[in-house]
C-alpha cells in the first residue's frame, strides 16, 4: 500500500468527503480491517479565500507548494489537492516536489471519456468557470467541449459555494437554483455536468440530474484509491 498526501481544508466540508471516500474505497477493495495510509495537511480556508478574491495566486501557489513539501517529507508518494479551484496553482506545486500531483481534471476526463461524452457543462467557483486553467486542460488535452453558465448564473453558483456550501449550509432553494442552471446548460448542448467544485456534491447528486453527473470529489478520491493500491 502506498502512502498518499492530501492538501485539504478548502473547505473542510469537502475534505471530510475525500477522507471518507478514500477509506471506504480501500476497505471495499481489501476487506477486513484495512484502511488507507494517508497524511493530511489541512489549511485554514479564510486566508486562502481572501487571497483568491484578491487575485494573489502567486502567494497561493507558494502556500500550497509548501504544503506539498510537508506531505512529501512525511513520506507521501503522491499529492492529492482536495479542491478544484486551487488546481490553478498546480504548476507551483509540481515545481517543488518530486512526487506526482494527481490532477483532478485528468481523473474527471477519464470518467467523461468512459461515458462517451464530448460536450459537458461545468459548475464551479467563478475562478474555475471563468479562468481557463481547468477548461483549457479538458479542451486542449482531451478534446472536450466545455460549456459554462452565463454570467448571472456563474455569479449565483459562486455565491452559493462561498456563502453556503463551504460552511455546511444546504438549502432547497439553492438546490432548485442549481438545477435550473443545469437545465440551461443542457439546453445549450451539455451531455453531462461536471461538479467542478468539491462542495457541489453536498448539494446535488447524480440522481437529481437528467444527464450524467461527474462529481469531482468522488472521482478524485477514487483516483487516490487507485494510486494507494496500484
Amino acid at each position: 500500500m502506498k502512502r498518499i498526501g492530501l492538501i485539504g481544508g478548502m473547505s473542510w466540508e469537502s475534505t471530510l468527503v475525500y477522507y471518507r471516500e478514500i477509506q471506504e474505497g480501500v476497505r471495499a477493495r481489501l476487506g477486513g480491517l484495512h484502511s488507507a495510509d494517508l497524511v493530511l495537511h489541512s489549511l485554514d480556508f479564510a486566508p486562502i479565500a481572501s487571497l483568491q478574491h484578491a487575485g494573489d495566486w502567486e502567494t497561493l501557489g507558494k502556500i500550497l507548494a509548501s504544503s506539498a513539501e510537508i506531505l512529501e517529507r512525511a513520506g507521501a508518494t503522491a499529492v492529492l489537492l482536495c479542491t478544484n479551484t486551487m488546481h490553478k496553482v498546480a504548476p507551483a506545486i509540481e515545481a517543488v516536489v518530486r512526487i506526482p500531483l494527481l490532477h483532478i481534471a485528468d481523473a474527471t476526463e477519464e470518467k467523461i471519456r468512459e461515458a462517451g461524452l464530448r460536450t459537458v457543462g461545468l459548475l464551479g467557483t467563478r475562478f474555475t468557470m471563468e479562468d481557463d486553467f481547468y477548461r483549457r486542460r479538458l479542451e486542449e488535452r482531451f478534446g472536450l467541449e466545455v460549456l459554462v453558465p452565463e454570467k448571472p448564473d456563474r455569479d449565483e453558483v459562486h455565491r452559493v459555494i462561498y456563502e453556503e456550501l463551504v460552511v455546511g449550509k444546504i438549502t432547497p432553494a439553492s438546490k432548485q437554483t442549481y438545477l435550473e442552471i443545469v437545465d440551461r446548460l443542457i439546453g445549450r448542448g451539455a451531455e453531462g455536468i461536471i461538479f467542478g467544485c468539491t462542495e457541489i456534491g453536498l448539494l446535488l447528486s447524480a440522481d437529481d440530474l437528467p444527464v450524467p453527473a461527474f462529481d469531482t470529489t468522488r472521482i478524485h478520491a477514487q483516483a487516490a484509491v487507485d494510486w494507494i493500491l496500484g
